[in-house]
């Protein structure tokens, strides 16, 4: 996993989770206890709220982001900066300050005047972008976002048959579109990556974001730290059935979660209570290195087929080596003696190997091709075996 400085902060696996707070300058923003457009009060809350509670990042916002309102041109953003300047000259707390803007010249303003980092939500549709972060030899979290300046996070409406190709795009599905949408127009080697959780666009469902977080390792393909954003969301709410100001517990618990799958960067409003949680997750993380006489070895987080996969593309490797070495190791209960004798013979004649735990329970061993083959037989069956197919079909995607 790369480890991105931050100015002097280190992000990545051998680092504590960082949390970044969340201060707006944006009268129009939703959010009523994190905006102000008074330098000393944004100050005090900075100091008190956020830096006070743990807080390692502030990420300063000049204009919601939310899509009901007008998207705000680089000029109008620049009339807004002077706050955000006056906010951190008059912080006493000590933070890494990161500009959240969809612009390079307000990136390279904001760089240039006193900020470290930045928050490009609209994953580098500035094409200027990584220049401006490279130049500036800062990090810069990027969010995963069609190349489009007025529509940060809606991947779903990006023109993927074009813009990767007609077969890709025929087989993609939502987090494979949010794994691209990072990938479009290069990452910096600072770049920390953003999967975009959040109603960004009317075709973005709380679904999506589910299945984005269930498979959040697979980003760890990219061997980049990764930033997550799931403060109160829709998709965790709906889960509990509670609304924005009764979802903070559900929140840490994903917090916890997300930081085991993998995330680096926790954005919140709840600074104090996210960084408890966030720190519960990497104590309970297991990720294994090890380095001599300069020389590293790394345990690749893999769980899953798919993920294995990820990570196999992404070194340039066919990700079909997957199906033929990654070892399945499966238990069937409750099939009846005749279902029992027709899944061994079936496992049998594909090469997986099939032991018995009991009378009710099977134990499957194989490849992951080979169990796969027998899925798909299985999937033939009528009744029980049929069904029995269709679920180990879904357990190895």
């Amino acid at each position: 996993m790369n480890t991105v400085d931050a100015a002097g902060l280190g992000i990545g696996d051998d680092h504590p989770p960082r949390i970044m707070g969340v201060l707006n300058v944006s009268e129009e923003s939703p959010y009523d206890p994190s905006v102000f457009d008074d330098p000393g009060e944004a100050a005090r809350y900075v100091d008190e709220d956020l830096i006070g509670e743990g807080a390692d990042i502030v990420d300063i916002g000049l204009e919601s982001a939310n899509k009901r309102f007008d998207v705000l041109s680089a000029e109008e953003e620049l009339e807004r900066l002077h706050v955000a300047l006056e906010t951190i000259e008059s912080v006493s707390g000590d933070a890494i300050f990161s500009i959240e803007t969809r612009y390079a010249d307000v990136a390279d303003e904001a760089l240039s005047q006193g900020f470290d980092m930045v928050n490009d939500i609209c994953g580098f549709a500035d094409p200027e972008m990584p220049a401006v972060c490279e130049d500036h030899d800062v990090a810069v979290a990027k969010m995963a976002s069609p190349p489009d300046i007025e529509r940060p996070g809606a991947v779903e409406e990006t023109d993927w048959a074009a813009r990767k190709s007609p077969e890709w795009a025929s087989q993609a599905d939502y987090v494979d579109q949010v794994y691209e949408a990072l990938k479009q127009n290069g990452l910096t080697d600072k770049t920390i990556i953003d999967p975009a959780f959040g109603g960004w666009s009317e075709a973005q469902t709380v679904a999506d974001d589910r299945e984005t977080f269930r498979r959040l390792r697979e980003f760890r393909a990219l061997d980049r730290p990764m930033l997550v954003s799931i403060n109160r969301k829709n998709f965790l709410g709906e889960i509990a059935d509670r609304e924005t100001e009764e979802r903070l517990p559900v929140s840490l618990a994903a917090t916890s979660m997300a930081v085991e799958r993998g995330a680096h960067v926790i954005r919140t409003h709840d600074v104090a209570e996210t960084r408890d949680a966030a720190l519960i997750g990497k104590a309970f993380t297991e990720r294994s290195s090890a380095t001599a006489e300069g020389v590293t070895v790394s345990q690749l987080d893999v769980r899953s087929t798919r993920e294995f996969r990820a990570q196999l593309r992404e070194r340039g490797i066919d990700p079909a080596f997957a199906d033929d070495w990654q070892t399945q190791l499966l238990e069937v209960e409750g099939l009846d003696a005749d279902a029992s004798e027709r899944l061994i013979s079936i496992a049998t004649e594909h090469g997986v190997d099939v032991q018995r735990a009991s009378d009710v329970r099977l134990i499957l061993m194989g490849s992951t091709g080979s169990v796969s083959d027998v899925s798909g037989r299985l999937s033939e069956e009528n009744g029980r075996l049929g069904r029995l197919g269709e679920k180990l079909s879904t357990l190895l995607r």
